[in-house]
């Protein structure tokens, strides 16, 4: 029985030296000296602001994209300790001594790192030379700008390591898929296939790109794999639900886990509150939670609201009214009803007080039991201050003359009368009998006597509206569009039958209990719609850049510059990689249309297995190259040259891919092979040369001299920063 033991347990491994070799060289080259500067490096003011959030479990939105990179970065600063207390307003300012700088730029730096062996794996993968692979890594390795971009606290290196990944894996996947399917092995290819894709969308919208790419590809091969007359119908099946389960299915659940991670992490109001609507805001510790505790759930009749706007824009605002009145003349000459000014007010304040008044009954306090609004019901709506009822008729809005003007009723004893009869209607109702609820319902106003519907018209009113937004009667309404809509925020039963009793009442807070809980779906699809909508003032960037630019590295970008000593942090590439990678672009282009063109004649000039290898490569690397890059033309938002890194990992990528097969295929003979190897060895040497007369600009040291940082300008377009004094 114990036989076994007689023999010593022997464990034997294979370790491909040149992946360990590759991996070291990474880390050495991406980790060294990681914490200088210690100062704020250009995005970094940007990005360390949401980490700080993320310390402090403060909700914030950010447009740029999905949160899982934000919360990469943050655990890196969990790692180091970091309490989230500093003040992230300026480039370049030092960091404090509370600031752990090595962990917070460790995460990005480690897949900067780990993006280098990657490579290597990919050309591998393809069935392409050790050689022409370690070509591959050493450039992704000596390439300047994703030096850079992964030594500090950044996303573009972690953006491209999961593309890297999501690539190597659906690779391993497709070469198991010929010799052994549904093993383990198989099934761990592709579920991180789907892992990473979606890892690569969740740090930014730009890994949809890859995305897209590889459910592309995977289309392709189920296609052929469809017409395998060697697969049962079953076996097909299988094939296809798998596919479906690990790039469709498990990418969109880790989507939502993303943000369902990132709504558990941030629970406490903040400085973004305003832009998501009532009820979201509500579910946030403090801020309008605290507010609001306790309110009553349904609006009666003699309820006081406040009545928030669901659209938002152009800032959040509330129904407003105050004692001034519309001029009598405007501007252009028009005339208008001289009644009480009804304006959207983006302030807190009791002008937004708002009385729910019974048409049939005087009071306006809460009977007992309260009589619930209901959709459908005619009510009236009182100013709390002025007590002046909510009105409309047909005189046109002051800065939207194709709609009516909205006022509260002053009774000039002139053939005007009031018309301050409203129709609730809830858009939101789940039936036809659904009562007016606190925060969750979304209501519209309809004028009974013009069909008129209480709208925001964004605009803002001159000097004698105080520049607040107008509010208007909209004639012809149709369908619900957000401007239209509206909720109650703040509420309370009315208890005050007399004014004076009725304003001291009005300006003490709410408390009254009501379950404001949101579902995670319904918090989630709000604050994607926010990311997916909200649009940042784009201006004119000193360093933006148009995608003509980023090909030949006309433009460059200063992250840092020393006041003292003059050192700097440059965005700037090998030259020599970026010119060989387009030139391997347009000779693969031009290669491959004329390989088409001869087999259309029935020519080939290469082997079967060698034009696939060459049509699955150059597919992969010019296609990742084109999603990646062609759709920036598209875009209106600031653009600068780290968006181009994505493409350019793929073109580089494909230099070695050229490479060989013009060695295999075009140099027939040993004397042009040998040629041709002495003549990569001096521009792969080149190729060093210029990694190490750009490392100053790369690392920010050591400190260069003015003749030396001009000698550096080999572009006039770049902008090195020179010291004049």
């Amino acid at each position: 029985m114990l036989e076994f033991l007689k023999q010593p347990v022997v464990v034997t491994a294979e370790i491909n030296v040149n992946l360990v070799a590759l991996t070291v060289m990474g880390l050495v080259n991406r980790l060294w000296a990681l914490s200088y500067p210690r100062a704020v490096v250009f995005d970094e003011v940007y990005y360390g602001q949401f980490v700080s959030l993320y310390m402090k479990r403060i909700f914030f939105v950010d447009d740029s994209g999905p949160p899982f990179g934000h919360m990469l970065l943050a655990f890196g600063g969990y790692l180091g300790g970091f309490d989230g207390n500093f003040l992230w307003n300026r480039i370049g300012a030092e960091y404090s001594m509370n600031v752990p700088v090595w962990s917070l730029r460790l995460l990005p730096a480690l897949t900067g790192a780990l993006c280098v062996p990657l490579a290597y794996q990919i050309l591998v993968e393809l069935h392409f030379s050790h050689c022409a692979a370690f070509v591959a890594a050493l450039l992704i390795l000596f390439e300047n700008s994703l030096i850079t971009q992964s030594r500090l606290m950044l996303l573009e290196s972690v953006l491209i390591f999961f593309i890297l990944l999501a690539i190597l894996s659906y690779l391993k996947f497709y070469n198991l898929q010929k010799c052994s399917p549904f093993t383990a092995g198989w099934w761990f290819w592709l579920l991180l296939t789907g892992v990473a894709c979606s890892c690569a969308v969740g740090v930014k919208y730009m890994g949809l790109f890859t995305y897209m790419l590889l459910l592309a590809i995977a289309g392709v091969h189920s296609w052929h794999l469809i017409g395998d007359q060697t697969l049962s119908n079953v076996s097909v099946l299988c094939h296809l639900l798998a596919r479906g389960l690990a790039l469709v299915v498990i990418p969109v659940a880790m989507y939502l886990s993303f943000f369902y991670v990132h709504l558990t992490l941030l629970y406490r109001s903040g400085p973004h509150d305003q832009i998501m609507t009532s009820a979201f805001q509500a579910s946030l510790e403090g801020g309008l939670a605290r507010i609001t505790q306790g309110q009553p759930l349904e609006v009666a009749y003699g309820s006081q609201i406040t009545l928030r706007n669901v659209l938002g824009k152009p800032m959040p605002c509330w129904l407003h009214s105050h004692k001034n009145t519309y001029p009598i003349r405007y501007e252009n000459g028009r005339g208008s009803s001289h009644q009480q000014q009804v304006t959207c007010y983006p302030f807190k304040d009791v002008n937004n007080w708002w009385i729910v008044k019974d048409p049939g009954m005087q009071q306006l306090v809460v009977s007992n039991p309260p009589r619930p609004v209901r959709h459908g019901h005619i009510v009236q709506l009182v100013h709390g201050i002025t007590t002046r009822y909510l009105n409309t008729h047909d005189v046109a809005a002051p800065l939207s003359p194709h709609s009516q003007e909205i006022s509260c009723y002053v009774d000039y004893n002139i053939s005007m009368p009031a018309q301050s009869l409203w129709r609730v209607e809830i858009v939101n109702r789940e039936s036809d009998t659904d009562v007016w609820k606190t925060i969750l319902s979304e209501v519209r106003f309809v004028h009974v006597n013009t069909s008129a519907v209480l709208k925001l018209s964004g605009a803002s009113l001159p000097e004698w509206g105080y520049r607040q937004l107008e509010i208007i009667g909209e004639k012809l309404s149709k369908g619900y569009h957000q401007s239209m809509l509206w909720n109650v925020e703040e509420h309370r039963y009315g208890k005050s039958q007399e004014q004076k009793e009725r304003e001291v009442e009005l300006h003490s807070p709410t408390q009254a209990d009501i379950s404001k809980n949101l579902s995670f779906m319904a918090r989630f699809t709000e604050l994607q719609w926010k990311i997916l909508t909200l649009k940042n003032e784009d201006t004119e960037h000193k360093y933006s850049s148009s995608p003509l630019d980023w090909i030949t590295m006309d433009t460059n970008i200063a992250y840092w510059f020393h006041p003292i000593s003059g050192a700097q942090i440059h965005l700037i590439g090998n030259v020599l990689t970026w010119a060989s990678a387009n030139v391997a672009t347009l000779v693969y282009v031009c290669l491959f249309l004329w390989y088409l063109l001869r087999r259309r004649r029935k020519i080939c000039d290469i082997p079967e297995d060698a034009w696939r290898l060459w049509v699955s490569a150059g597919g992969l690397c010019v296609g990742g190259w084109a999603v990646n890059y062609l759709p920036f033309f598209m875009m209106e938002k600031t653009l600068f040259l780290y968006h181009y890194l994505p493409a350019l990992t793929f073109q580089i990528l494909l230099i070695p891919v050229v490479l060989q097969h013009l060695t295999d295929h075009l140099c027939r003979s040993q004397l042009p092979k040998n040629a041709f190897s002495a003549l990569m060895v001096a521009w792969f040497s080149s190729v060093y040369l210029v990694y190490r007369t750009f490392s100053p600009l790369t690392y920010g040291e050591p400190t260069l001299s003015a003749a030396e940082l001009r000698a550096l300008r080999w572009k006039e377009s770049w902008d090195i920063l020179i010291r004049t004094h």
